[in-house]
């Protein structure tokens, strides 16, 4: 996990190839006290991600070169930096695609500017506030399993998990109660409030979370509830 970021002052890379929405997103961003970087192709997005190394990145998934969503790939393979990805297409399929290639969030176009710069600054509070409507302890300890809510981090075995923020506050909020079955919407209210996507996105982003944990034979740690939603293991994992 990234450390604090502030909802305001922060670096974000606009990846946009129509000049007339990327002056747009810029002056909005710049107006809420935002630095930013610009890219209008993925070769180029990947060159400024990589030397700039913002703090979110605004990526349309209708770039030229590379293909839809290689940049959101190759971001994913060296980084859990927070992602909102743009779309024009309407299929659900692709939403949900970028989602379970780690995307934070998306938007569709067309879009009201005032509406996406609160989406990033909900994404960017959930890369670093730990400050919510849910009562949670500093660290939460569920067997191997802690939960830090103050460093932003979760550890199996005392081992960093690299997780998105959504992946972060998704575990921090089944780790709240562990035990209880939590409804899909549930889970949404409290760890996406601002985001208007699809409860099928809860989804994604758990089978995403439960792959990092598979890496520290952590897997088993969430437990699908039939008919219900999820719930994390009382116990911990095994």
């Amino acid at each position: 996990m990234p450390g604090a970021i502030l909802p305001s002052m922060a670096l974000i890379l606009v990846v946009e190839d129509d000049r007339d929405i990327a002056d747009t997103l810029e002056l909005y961003l710049r107006n809420e006290g935002h630095r930013t970087e610009r890219a209008a192709d993925g070769r180029r997005a990947l060159e400024l991600w990589r030397a700039a190394r913002p703090d979110l990145v605004l990526l349309d998934l209708g770039l030229p070169e590379l293909g839809r969503l290689e940049v959101l790939k190759r971001i994913r393979r060296e980084s859990s930096i927070p992602v909102i990805a743009v779309t024009a297409r309407t299929e659900d399929v692709d939403e949900l695609l970028g989602l379970e290639l780690g995307a934070d969030d998306y938007v569709r176009k067309p879009f009201s500017p005032r509406t996406l710069m609160a989406r990033i600054r909900a994404v960017l509070r959930r890369s670093g506030d730990a400050d919510d409507d849910v009562a949670r302890e500093p660290v939460a300890r569920i067997g191997r399993l802690e939960v830090d809510a103050w460093a932003v981090e979760a550890r199996i075995d005392g081992r960093p998990v690299d997780l998105t923020p959504t992946e972060f506050r998704l575990l921090e909020t089944l780790a709240a109660a562990p035990g209880k079955a939590m409804r899909r919407d549930e889970l949404q209210a409290q760890a996406m409030p601002e985001s208007d996507a699809l409860e099928r996105a809860v989804d994604v982003h758990l089978k995403n979370l439960r792959h990092k944990l598979a890496a520290y034979a952590a897997d088993d740690l969430i437990e699908t509830v039939r008919g219900v939603g999820y719930r994390l293991r009382a116990e911990g994992a095994a």
